[in-house]
């Protein structure tokens, strides 16, 4: 259970450096929402 959480949290850092860099406002919602759902169908399946 360890890996997993490691392994969240190493992705969750690596979108809020990509956030940085875009900058927010309509792409990063865009880019939340559509990791959101791709993280749904992936882990539901």
């Amino acid at each position: 259970m360890k890996r997993v959480w490691g392994y969240t949290l190493f992705w969750m850092g690596i979108g809020m450096l990509i956030m940085f860099f875009v900058g927010g406002g309509l792409l990063g919602v865009l880019l939340i929402a559509g990791t959101m759902l791709v993280s749904y169908l992936l882990f539901s399946c």
